[in-house]
């Protein structure tokens, strides 16, 4: 997510039933929040004469501390209290010496990556970031003000990665400034910050590049073990640092439980593209001085948030920060076990409808290549589901029968090299587009989404994005910059072999009856040995049952206009679904009911892992 457009969704909001207690512990305000937070400090300096007290302020990249770290230290200051602030940023080693130790995993080579886009997944922590000596004079200084008395002495050590182990046990009280994935973004594009160990912002995409690689896999991993460990004294949610909301450990635990017995929706972010479209802008009455919108992120589990109303508060986290904290409860111990905590699966809009043109023709790396080249989680397959077309709408997927491939790459080349215009649909054959066609898009399959529809694009997880577009019409992006070409890696991953036919054989498949009843039925409308999810619809006029069986899954209302969704043993877990919105039913529910809110049929997406996904080499 590389360019969001700055707007939030106010529509998207999950309300679980909260106790009054819970809600009530929630402070809302930056100066309420270091209020709360002084008292606190002073109450513990004066339990026992000369207790010193050590507060921590960690937190996720692009967390800004500095503003109630200044209002603490002056309401502790009117108080007479004595207050030293420590920027943790000071412990880190030398931009100069990360750039060394990185470079295997941010290789520079242009032939293989045009605008250095990819890398490999830092495999490290924090602690392999931080200067060791500056690490063993801290822990003296502390280990110092914890053993001194000196009439109630407070330190604030605040800054990216404070809470590492090593610190832990000298810290009084540990918050934990979180930030949602848009907001980062939005914050690296304004200049906010700088990668980690850096003191000034590198340009942007070299700043992105390194958070996706580096910086989000050590603070992830941090966030991940405090949340394990229960270390979490306050979760602060940061967005707004003007209008941080703090919430005590008790109160984001039963927030956090509460949520996960129920369905759920994400918080969409929206992406304006050079093929972007305008069904969805129309839809969800997006911003009129959006020029388009490309892509909708609905669930796209690393790079979205989840929205908790909590009384008269809006309380927003990361979704994966959720994941992270629910796992088991939301995907199921098989799935956390085989997926290493992660959300395996990603839904998103591509909205091309009344646009200027096609997506990129394109390709995917599989499990082997990602994890050799990029370190990555496993392999970047897809599927589209075609949601609305408009008047000539295809779909680009496979080669024709008589395609050279070998022609077609060396007129690839020569694009990329000389800025030649290929005929591409001399070599890439294409589908007539209508509602409700589901096309299987395994890695090594070439692409494209065409002109003129909306389709439900639902992919396997990658920290990453592994697109290789191959030909893009020569067009420029929205920066007037010419979108780079990834022909070094396409030539390689692509499968040369899957033509029409056995793209009709194979990725094109019928509808497949699973059960029905009077009224409703359910069809397998995708699946395939190359993939670890199964793709459904299910198709009824009032109701239909469903049962998760111990795995989560993922409904899209693709036609229809409402209906509700709540869980056979406890009908008050339940969530209004509007049309094209996406929603999680968590593994825990076990039995659950769709009913129709509208007058029309209803058509729902819906998509699992498949049995036996445990054994897949994803």
């Amino acid at each position: 997510m590389f360019n969001p457009y700055d707007y939030d969704d106010s529509n998207v909001i999950n309300r679980p039933k909260l106790s009054d207690e819970t809600i009530r512990s929630v402070i809302s305000g930056t100066k309420e929040s270091a209020v709360y937070l002084s008292n606190l400090l002073i109450n513990k300096t004066n339990e026992k004469s000369g207790n010193n007290i050590i507060l921590a302020l960690d937190g996720y990249v692009s967390a800004q501390w500095e503003q109630t770290v200044n209002l603490i230290s002056q309401n502790l200051k009117l108080e007479s209290k004595k207050v030293t602030a420590i920027n943790f940023a000071e412990i880190f080693k030398t931009s100069e010496q990360l750039d060394v130790e990185f470079s295997g995993c941010l290789e520079v080579d242009r032939e293989k990556d045009p605008v250095l886009l990819f890398g490999k997944l830092f495999e490290g922590t924090y602690e392999d970031l931080l200067d060791n000596h500056k690490i063993d004079n801290l822990k003296k200084k502390l280990e110092q003000v914890k053993s001194r008395n000196n009439k109630g002495e407070v330190i604030i050590v605040y800054g990216c990665g404070c809470a590492i182990k090593i610190f832990r046990p000298l810290y009084d009280y540990i918050l934990y400034f979180d930030v949602t994935p848009k907001k980062v973004i939005l914050r690296a594009r304004n200049g906010f910050f700088p990668n980690l160990g850096d003191s000034v912002p590198r340009p942007i995409k070299e700043l992105l590049r390194r958070f996706y690689y580096v910086d989000f896999e050590v603070a992830a991993k941090l966030r991940w073990d405090l949340i394990r460990n229960n270390a979490i004294d306050y979760y602060i949610a940061s967005d707004d640092p003007g209008k941080i909301q703090l919430i005590p450990r008790e109160a984001l635990s039963s927030i956090m439980s509460a949520l996960v017995k129920y369905p759920m929706q994400c918080k969409p972010v929206y992406l304006e593209g050079v093929w972007g479209g305008q069904y969805i802008k129309k839809l969800r009455n997006l911003p009129v001085n959006m020029r388009n919108c490309a892509w909708v992120f609905d669930l796209i589990p690393l790079e979205v948030s989840i929205v908790v109303e909590a009384g008269s508060n809006k309380l927003e986290f990361p979704f994966f920060t959720f994941v992270q904290k629910e796992g088991i409860e939301l995907m199921g111990k098989d799935c956390v076990k085989k997926f290493g905590g992660y959300f395996p699966l990603r839904f998103n809009y591509d909205d091309t409808w009344h646009s200027s043109g096609n997506m990129s023709i394109q390709v995917h790396s599989g499990h082997d290549y990602n994890v050799n080249n990029y370190n990555e989680l496993g392999t970047q397959d897809e599927s589209y589901y075609v949601v609305a077309t408009g008047h000539g709408a295809r779909t680009f997927v496979g080669f024709n029968e008589d395609t050279d491939t070998e022609e077609f790459i060396r007129e690839i080349k020569k694009s990329e090299k000389e800025y030649t215009a290929v005929d591409y649909e001399k070599y890439v054959s294409h589908i007539l587009s209508k509602p409700g066609i589901q096309i299987m898009l395994p890695a090594g399959t070439i692409h494209s989404s065409g002109r003129n529809q909306v389709v439900l694009e639902i992919g396997s997880l990658t920290i990453g994005s592994y697109t290789y577009k191959m030909y893009d019409y020569l067009r420029a992006d929205l920066d007037g910059i010419p979108r780079p070409i990834h022909s070094w890696h396409g030539e390689r991953v692509l499968c040369k072999g899957r033509t029409a036919s056995w793209v009709k054989e194979n990725l094109v498949q019928q509808p497949v009856l699973v059960r029905k009843g009077e009224g409703w039925a359910e069809y397998i409308i995708g699946e395939h040995e190359l993939l670890y999810f199964s793709l459904r619809r299910l198709e009824f006029e009032k109701a239909i049952e469903d049962n998760t069986y111990g795995k989560f899954h993922v409904l899209t209302l693709v036609d229809g206009e409402k209906v509700v969704v709540q869980s056979n043993n406890h009908p008050e877990l339940c969530y209004t679904q509007n049309y094209l919105d996406i929603i999680i039913i968590p593994a825990n529910m076990g039995k659950y009911t769709i009913k129709n809110m509208g007058n029309q049929p209803i058509c729902i997406h819906k998509t699992m892992l498949k049995d036996g996904f445990i054994n897949d080499r994803s």
